[in-house]
C-alpha cells in the first residue's frame, strides 16, 4: 500500500471514529468523504483494498462505490 493510500485509510478511520455518535456512522462517514474529499482522494480510497479500514470506514467506502 502506498504512503498516500495509508494516509487516506488513516483519515477515513479517523472520520468514522469521530462520527460514531451518529445514528449511522458509515453513512455519515460516506457523506463526509463525498462532500469534502478531493476527487483524486476519493478515487484512491475507492480503489484501495479493505486493508486497514475499520468496520464503519469500510462500510462507507462500500456506500460510495454504490453511488
Amino acid at each position: 500500500m502506498s504512503d498516500t493510500t495509508e494516509t487516506l485509510v488513516r483519515m477515513a478511520n479517523q472520520i468514522a471514529d469521530n462520527l460514531m455518535q451518529e445514528s449511522d456512522p458509515a453513512a455519515a462517514t460516506a457523506q463526509h468523504i463525498k462532500l469534502y474529499w478531493d476527487p483524486r482522494m476519493k478515487a484512491k480510497i475507492l480503489a484501495a483494498q479493505a486493508d486497514g479500514l475499520n468496520d464503519f470506514a469500510l462500510k462507507a467506502v462500500k456506500i460510495l462505490n454504490m453511488q
